[in-house]
């Protein structure tokens, strides 16, 4: 559809392909030719995504003469603008970053034949609407726009309508998680939740583990808290420099950390295909934040497991999550865990109850061990 110059609208989630899928017909239009001008425009919400992108036009298009720049705040302009300056054809781009190139006269927008707004639904949730609606004022009338999004609410729905001309609608399966995940909650309270947290590390088989939290404080005390448990974790938060989160990003990739744990927005554009298991330390705020967390697992008809920390103020999240699901999420509690005089089953109405490692038993996972001494080997994932 791409090839042909429809507009399309893809409604996806994460992990199934989007990027190749708009990144290869991009390509494919612009071997031909003119060279080294502004051709195909790529607006991403986060730097992690824009850079994913990037990467993957380097790996697809390595045979070809066309070139690509990231661009996103965080980092210097210079190396930015120079590379502009020697001609590209695709720009990938956060947007504010991007009008501030525009503003600066570093960037020509002009003759822009492709648009693709990725994860839109994502930057109009982060406030960027007023930011592409600028830079759709700078962009031909006459383009080809590609418009990609894992769910349809109302501000996503309505920008789609305005720049979208007689588009081809692909849907890949409906707002859900993956079908490739399975989940779980555990009901604790959160004078508790670390401890639980660390005990299901030591118990549960894993590859690389993303654990979710709602703060940026929170993402950093935890990780530090697991790293003194004698795991390999990194955080991931809005605070942190461009180089601090990309070292953190490539670090969880290539197996340097084997934990990471991150908030909603920095967590955009993780495309790590060897998690085994997100966890929720906290619960998300919508259903569709926790479609976005648990599609960073089970990616590619993997299978993944999704375990969710709950207390008793998260039960309306729940029945909406549930309800998304279409199913009841089985409670468990963790053998051998010392709860104290709390109760996890008289937290929920059902209890649903099985040993961990029983359930978990089928899949062929590794196991993160800790590090016992400070000499260990820093790669600690052995085969199960």
């Amino acid at each position: 559809m791409v090839l042909e110059g429809h507009d399309v609208m893809g409604l996806a989630h994460t992990g199934t392909g989007k990027t190749a899928a708009f990144m290869l017909p991009i390509l494919q239009r612009l071997t031909k030719g003119p060279f080294r001008r502004v051709r195909a425009l790529i607006v991403a919400p986060t730097r992690e995504l824009a850079e994913q992108i990037y990467q993957m036009g380097i790996d697809l298009g390595k045979n070809t003469e066309v070139n690509s720049v990231p661009i996103y705040g965080g980092v210097s302009k210079v190396s930015q603008v120079s590379r502009l300056r020697r001609g590209v054809e695709i720009v990938i781009a956060c947007p504010g970053r991007l009008l501030d190139l525009v503003y600066d006269g570093d960037i020509d927008l002009s003759r822009v034949e492709v648009l693709v707004l990725d994860e839109a639904d994502r930057m109009c949730d982060m406030g960027f609407l007023p930011d592409i609606r600028r830079i759709l004022k700078l962009l031909p009338a006459q383009r080809q726009t590609l418009f990609f999004s894992a769910t349809m609410p109302k501000d996503s729905r309505e920008l789609a309508d305005n720049i979208l001309k007689d588009p081809v609608i692909v849907q890949i399966g409906k707002s859900a998680p993956v079908e490739t995940v399975s989940h779980a909650f555990y009901p604790v309270p959160d004078s508790l939740k670390k401890d639980l947290l660390l005990a299901m590390l030591q118990q549960t088989p894993t590859g690389r583990v993303l654990i979710f939290t709602r703060t940026k404080h929170r993402a950093r005390n935890l990780a530090r808290d697991v790293e003194k448990g004698g795991y390999h974790a990194a955080a991931l938060q809005g605070n942190m420099s461009q180089s601090q989160r990309q070292k953190a990003i490539n670090g969880f990739r290539h197996g340097r950390y084997d934990i990471l744990v991150a908030t909603d927005v920095a967590s955009r554009g993780i495309d790590v295909s060897e998690i085994s298991h997100v966890i929720n330390f906290d619960i998300p705020d919508t259903v569709d934040a926790y479609t976005h967390r648990i599609g960073r697992t089970g990616r590619a008809h993997r299978s993944g497991e999704a375990f969710t920390l709950a207390g008793r103020a998260d039960e309306e999240m729940i029945r909406d999550i549930e309800k998304l699901l279409g199913t009841q999420i089985e409670r468990r509690r963790l053998p051998d865990f010392d709860y104290g005089s709390f109760v996890p089953e008289s937290q929920f109405q059902k209890n649903h109850s099985k040993p961990l490692r029983k359930t978990l038993s089928h899949h062929k996972r590794n196991h993160i061990r800790p590090n016992k001494g400070r000499n260990s080997p820093r790669r600690r994932i052995h085969s199960q």
